[in-house]
């Protein structure tokens, strides 16, 4: 029992080390890719090819004055971000990134967590990201953080009911909640051949949830300031963006997870195949982000409720049918 619960703990001091690893360096990426796409010179100076640029950002960020402006909700405004974060590392909890290995000889499974209900809790801990946002908004004191706030909340409700829905084909299709089943049943085909219009849904949602381009309108600059974190510097404001990409990386993995076959792949590589398919996901969030323009705000809400709900909740009566059929 003791020696279940430390291997636990080591795979979430793990887990936790390398997702923080990874948020930073793709700050740096996400900056070569746009300087690319946009025929500009990106980070190239602190550092060879510039690989240090994230280690002197956070220095930086460490370093700057601590602010907070008046008459806040003190106790919310500190929490806001810490709530951010933790919902978006929660999901790599679940989140299997290869079978068992044996280590010493005692076999290890390569995720945390595997929960019968694992798609439902995913579903659950990603709808309590919103109060990350809308508390950050309320306890700022500031009418531009307010409607950064507000329009967040909107906006994930709204895309986590056909985003639900689409993942509602996926257990259709394999019969369980358990990720790590959904893997297994995807040995013969992966589920992106027989579910093209549920995987379409959730990665159009997927932009929605994690507040990135062309549906960042909480945070929209030209509009609001810089939305709900508008009162936040130094490592407050690192945290919320800390958050931003642990999310970009958490959506990666769940497609990967329910749609191109998690971990499987030719060889004995579980774990190279599964971080392979998730950069192809984390470097298209960036693509789109260079060549996609913002939505109005009329648009992104018309286009859920008007648009991809009725197209899933279609596509999950016909999937429904041919598997009864």
């Amino acid at each position: 029992m003791l020696i279940e619960a430390g291997v636990v703990i080591i795979k979430g001091v793990v887990m936790v080390a390398v997702l923080m690893l990874f948020a930073a360096y793709m700050t740096l990426l996400e900056r070569v890719v746009m300087a690319r796409v946009q025929l500009r010179i990106g980070p190239n100076r602190v550092g060879p090819l510039g690989l240090f640029q994230p280690i002197a950002d956070g220095i930086k960020l460490l370093w700057k004055e601590r602010f907070q402006p008046d008459n806040i909700d003190k106790v919310t405004y500190w929490l806001a971000p810490g709530i951010s974060l933790f919902t978006a590392l929660f999901a790599f909890v679940l989140i299997p990134i290869g079978d068992t290995v044996h280590l010493w000889g005692h076999p290890v499974t390569l995720y945390i967590a595997d929960v019968n209900a694992g798609i439902l809790l995913l579903l659950a801990f990603s709808s309590l990201a919103v109060y990350g946002i809308v508390l950050a908004g309320w306890a700022s004191n500031n009418r531009y953080s307010l409607m950064g706030g507000l329009r967040g909340t909107a906006q994930m409700i709204s895309y986590e009911i056909p985003m639900g829905i689409s993942l509602l084909t996926v257990v259709l299709s394999v019969g369980t909640l358990s990720l790590p089943e959904i893997v297994e049943a995807q040995r013969s085909h992966w589920l992106i051949w027989t579910n093209p219009i549920s995987f379409a849904i959730y990665l159009i949602t997927a932009f929605a949830e994690t507040n990135r381009a062309p549906f960042d309108l909480p945070e929209a600059e030209h509009e609001l300031t810089g939305g709900y974190h508008t009162e936040y510097g130094g490592m407050k404001f690192a945290v919320f963006f800390l958050a931003e990409y642990v999310n970009i990386l958490a959506v990666s993995a769940i497609a990967v997870t329910l749609f191109f076959g998690g971990w499987l792949g030719p060889g004995d590589i579980p774990v190279i195949w599964f971080l392979v398919k998730m950069a192809f996901f984390v470097f298209f969030f960036m693509w789109v982000r260079a060549t996609m323009a913002r939505f109005r705000y009329g648009q992104l809400m018309s286009f859920s409720w008007k648009v991809l709900l009725p197209i899933a909740i279609i596509n999950l009566i016909v999937t429904a049918y041919f598997i009864l059929v």
